[in-house]
């Protein structure tokens, strides 16, 4: 259970540019209390509590990002995530049962972008949620990396990758990725040729400490591999290397002038 009391807080935050954040979550003062917090941290909340009236609510504004419970009334967060995932590559940071690996798992196999177990801090909380958002649209990061022409597009075989723009053409067509997805393929494809550890990819990709033993990277690495039509036995772009990492063996190109 959240730790109410901790939401309690003085500091405010002055924005002109507000997100618009969609809440989807069942326990009515979760929902009241989360949006009076994120509220004074640049945030306009929506709470809705159930999955069928956020799918309802989903094509109203144009949403910053979503945070998702996994047990909902009705339609649970999985199914919601799924019906989102169909439409949409908002940002969606999901809630999950304390040590609940499981639940973790499905999510981010679905799509989900981040997870985030109750009980959690309000400051986690919003950490998180500017994380996933930066790695998105680069919103709340001062210091978003420009690249110059030359180093903007990375090009391997049939892949396309534009850093600045965040988009991926794969096979001719526009290529849907999560923006963790789009990171690890960047972080990948940066260091073609070379072994990148799990460390060294949630280093890359992430703006917090982790658990060295983190699996996840595996999860959307295997996502990865299932949008880029890629075989773990003969793989054309991301090779596993036992008890070391990944490689991308894809040989960049330079991009036609």
């Amino acid at each position: 259970m959240l730790k109410y009391l901790s939401m309690v807080e003085t500091d405010t935050e002055n924005t002109d540019s507000r997100v618009e954040l969609l809440l989807i979550d069942d326990d009515l003062k979760f929902c009241r209390l989360i949006a009076e917090y994120l509220g004074k941290h640049g945030f306009d909340v929506t709470n809705v509590h159930d999955g069928k009236m956020a799918l309802q609510t989903l094509p109203t504004k144009d949403w910053g990002a979503i945070i998702l419970d996994v047990m909902l009334p009705g339609l649970d967060g999985f199914g919601v995530l799924r019906e989102i995932r169909e439409v949409a590559d908002t940002p969606v940071l999901m809630l999950t049962a304390l040590g609940d690996e499981t639940d973790r798992i499905v999510g981010l196999e679905i799509g989900a972008d981040d997870y985030l177990p109750k009980t959690f801090s309000p400051r986690e909380l919003l950490a998180r949620l500017r994380a996933v958002i930066r790695r998105s649209t680069g919103k709340f990061n001062t210091s978003k990396p420009s690249y110059s022409e030359k180093d903007a597009i990375i090009v391997a075989k049939d892949l396309t990758l534009d850093l600045n723009a965040r988009s991926t053409t794969f096979n001719g067509k526009e290529l849907s990725l999560t923006p963790v997805e789009f990171d690890i393929l960047v972080a990948l494809a940066q260091s073609a040729g070379r072994v990148k550890t799990r460390e060294n990819l949630l280093n890359d990709i992430r703006d917090r400490n982790y658990d060295i033993y983190d699996r996840s990277i595996d999860v959307h690495i295997s996502a990865l591999r299932k949008k880029l039509n890629d075989s773990l036995k003969n793989p054309k772009y991301i090779k596993t290397v036992r008890s070391a990492g990944y490689i991308f063996v894809g040989k960049n190109e330079q991009q036609s002038s």
